[in-house]
């Protein structure tokens, strides 16, 4: 027999035993290893081939295989090293559960052929401390009386742990306590159990209930635990007597206290439980029959209750003694004594009397006005006969003795019956006795009104927006006042304090209910003539003297989209189509026309959009949709058609959105066209100008006239100067369509006052731009200057004269048109 140790992967070695007898032809001795548990899968036990003297090389040919014998095939070999793994992990517990079992082996049948040979392997499974000691009972329970005598044992369940040997469960310990303490116990097979013992007397009435942790140990390196609890629950003997809160009570009961009233209820407490701690309360033999037949006293609780009516002239002290006894086997019991003394009785109640009482009075009564004269009176002698008359605190009168026993009712504070209207005051008298008694009488003071508060109005100030083009007799608000004095003090009437804008009334613009405080509009109001209305109105109370007060009202007229756009430039007769002529050698990018319209509505409503709605070729021209321009987006070839219609639509930015269109028709010429611009005058209403008044036909001849002359002097001083020479052509990019040709430098300028129009006129050394005013409310016109046209250098100056005068007489022309249409307007 030889042994030989291997070393495992997980353990770092593995001892081997073989065991070799005589060698049969077939059969070998049996080979012996020892693992232990739980090992890694993989790990190697030994080189089984080398062992058996097999050459590795062979096995495979040999075809060697190892079965395991009646269980898993927990090891195989490696048939390319002859090394015996283990491919599954091993459990000790598992394997053989019996702990009476000191070995376990697995056993192998390892076999060759050619020839055939077989071989007996044992492995010895060794155990290892992987299992922790466990209870089958994680809590104990244990009943003992408080009378058990120190030293008694108390028996415990024990811990079991899997593992056996040094790795089995080897001690006990009991937390730390005073009342306890555990002895160990070794059984037959050398399992290890624990007794209780009671090491100190135990007292319930203190401690009632013990909590005991109990902890097994092994012996495994390293040391596994597993707990219990172990509740102690202590039972009652009947050890205490009951006992009261005092020995000794002293009571007062007054004199003709009601029959079953409560005198006292008695305490006594028994520190044990149960029965032993249920208490009867009894009179003892010293307390005498009198006073039992006076007092009542209940053995359930200790109520001590008047049983008959009591009189201080008959006894004053009463003594008693109360025996408080348990119900436990051998009762025990506690004593308390008790002194009851009669107090005299104030048994006779003052009296109170109102001689005078002043009821209704005026709110503005002057202070110390006497209201009431009251007396009062007792008929009890002594502090019992002593009375003291009040009144309640929180309130505007006070009391005044007048002479004994005698009080007066006076005012002390301002009276307001907006506040309080009526006060009831209540007069308490009360004696000095023991316990005091007490009468009331209650008397109602009403206060009359007097008009000393003003309407109120909820606001100072009132915001009311109406929509224009409302109905007339519309409702706007209600401006209810309130009063809070009574009757005709709180009647109103409402009032619009007049007042005149543009020499009209308030009156003739609205209207106020004189009742209720209904304000309704008495006209359709336009937004753009009226925007906001101040005025005030007042409300008045119909007392007297007559009070009042005023609210200002603010009226805001809000606008409404209700003004379509009109086209003002290029100027057209109504639904007549502009025609304009461009040349064909126009550059991408030219200002072919500009279109300009205005709206009459506020400036959200009065914002204005550009876009085509009808085009001839979309590619050739584009439309700016803020300002209107209308440019070349291409050069003009020879296929595009010499005529172009362009209808143009201008929409406002109101909801919903209101528009006007204008359709212009552009001829294309082969050579440029001499740039003019007419003076284009397009008011927003239609019509107008055929009913202009004599003012305005004089002041345009006045005018004209004196243009002649300017003409006429400018022709002059031009025939004095040289021939001038051939005109240069004009820049393409400076050419525009006859009407059009100063539209983009025209501009409009808008806001809440005042329109601007912006005339640019060209002289030979740059542009001229003057701003002209068109004052608030009149209609809109648009003016225009023509170009440089194209003249020699010798007749730049002339030109830039003639243009402005020209300018000149066009603004003044402007500017006179505006006025008269306004005029011819209102």
């Amino acid at each position: 027999m030889a042994n030989q140790h291997r070393y495992c992967s997980r353990q770092g070695y593995v001892s081997a035993f073989l065991f070799l007898s005589a060698i049969v032809n077939t059969v070998s001795a049996v080979t012996l290893y020892s693992i232990p548990e739980e090992m890694e899968e993989g790990s190697v036990v030994a080189n089984l081939a080398s062992d058996l003297g097999l050459d590795v090389k062979t096995l495979n040919k040999r075809k060697m295989r190892v079965d395991v014998v009646g269980n898993k095939k927990y090891l195989d070999i490696n048939k390319d090293t002859g090394e015996l793994i283990i491919l599954e992990r091993i459990d000790r517990e598992f394997l053989c559960p019996l702990k009476t079992a000191t070995s376990c082996f697995l056993r192998l049948d390892a076999a060759i052929e050619n020839p055939i040979r077989m071989f007996n392997i044992e492995v010895e499974i060794t155990d290892i401390n992987d299992n922790a000691p466990h209870f089958r009972r994680g809590t104990m329970h244990l009943d003992i009386s408080e009378s058990t005598s120190v030293g008694e044992r108390f028996s415990l369940n024990n811990a079991a742990d899997p593992d056996v040997g040094t790795n089995s469960v080897k001690n006990y310990n009991l937390g730390e306590n005073e009342h306890f303490s555990i002895e160990i116990q070794t059984g037959r097979d050398g399992t290890k159990f624990a007794d209780l013992i009671l090491k100190k007397a135990l007292d319930r009435e203190k401690q009632a209930v013990h909590n005991l942790i109990l902890t097994a140990v092994d012996g495994g390196v390293p040391t596994r635990t597993g707990t219990a609890s172990i509740i102690v629950r202590v039972l009652d003997v009947n050890d205490n007597a009951p006992s009261f809160d005092k020995d000794k009570y002293v009571i007062e009961v007054m004199e003709n206290s009601p029959i079953g009233s409560l005198v006292i209820k008695l305490n006594a407490t028994d520190l044990d439980e149960g029965s032993n701690s249920d208490i009867v309360y009894s009179y003892s033999l010293y307390t005498s029959e009198r006073t039992q037949q006076m007092f009542n006293l209940n053995p359930e609780n200790g109520e001590i209750r008047v049983r008959e009516m009591i009189n201080y002239e008959d006894f004053k002290i009463y003594e008693m003694e109360v025996i408080a006894s348990d119900k436990g086997p051998n009762s025990l019991s506690g004593q308390c004594r008790l002194t009851i003394q009669v107090t005299d009785m104030n048994d006779n109640h003052p009296e109170i009397s109102i001689k005078s009482f002043q009821s209704p009075v005026k709110e503005n009564v002057p202070l110390d006005t006497v209201i009431a004269v009251v007396s009062v009176s007792d008929k009890d002698s002594g502090d019992n006969g002593v009375v003291d008359l009040h009144i309640p605190d929180n309130m505007p009168f006070k009391l005044r003795e007048s002479s004994d026993n005698y009080y007066e009712l006076v005012v002390s504070e301002p009276l307001d019956r907006e506040k309080v209207p009526e006060y009831d005051v209540t007069f308490t008298v009360t004696d000095r006795g023991s316990p005091p008694l007490s009468d009331n009488e209650t008397m109602t003071l009403e206060l009359l009104d007097v008009n000393d508060n003003v309407p109120q109005f909820p606001q100072s100030f009132y915001t009311i927006r109406v929509m224009e083009n409302n109905a007339p007799g519309a409702l706007l608000s209600s401006l209810t006042a309130f009063d809070p004095d009574l009757h005709e003090n709180q009647y109103l009437v409402y009032f619009i304090l007049e007042k005149e804008i543009a020499n009209t009334s308030m009156s003739m613009l609205f209207s106020i209910n004189p009742e209720n405080g209904n304000l309704y509009a008495l006209k359709t109001f336009d937004y753009e003539i009226e925007k906001e209305f101040l005025f005030h109105i007042e409300a008045r109370d119909s007392g007297s003297p007559p009070l009042s007060s005023n609210v200002t009202v603010h009226i805001i007229i809000v606008d409404q989209n209700d003004n379509a756009p009109v086209i003002v430039s290029p100027w057209r007769a109504h639904g007549s189509v502009v025609e304009e002529k461009i040349p064909r050698s126009t550059d991408k990018g030219s200002l072919v026309a500009k279109v300009i319209a205005l709206d009459t509505d506020s400036v959200h409503n009065s914002r204005i959009t550009y876009q085509f709605l009808q085009v001839t070729d979309a590619t050739l021209f584009s439309l700016d949709q803020y300002n209107g321009e209308i440019r070349t987006m291409r050069m003009f070839s020879y296929r595009d058609p010499r005529h172009q219609r362009l209808v143009v639509i201008a929409k406002d930015n109101g909801q919903p959105a209101l528009s006007a269109t204008v359709t212009i028709k552009l001829s294309t010429v082969e050579t440029a066209v001499k740039a003019y611009s007419d003076l284009t005058e397009v008011p927003l209403e239609y019509d107008i100008f055929s009913d202009l008044n004599l003012y305005l036909v004089i002041g345009l001849g006045s005018v004209s006239f004196l243009l002649l002359i300017t003409i006429l002097v400018t022709i002059v001083l031009k025939c004095q100067k040289p021939k001038a020479s051939k005109a240069a052509p004009p820049c393409r990019n400076s050419v525009l369509s006859e009407r059009n040709s100063t539209i983009a430098d025209s501009t409009l300028v808008s806001n809440d006052a005042y329109w601007y129009s912006l005339f640019l006129a060209e002289t030979r050394k740059g542009k001229l731009v003057v701003r002209q005013p068109v004052p608030k409310g009149s209609r809109y016109i648009v003016s225009s200057l023509p170009r440089g046209t194209g003249l020699t250098d010798t007749s730049d100056s002339a030109a830039s004269t003639l243009q402005v005068w020209e300018y000149i007489y066009l603004a003044y022309v402007t500017q006179t048109y505006t006025l008269n249409i306004h005029q011819f307007h209102s």
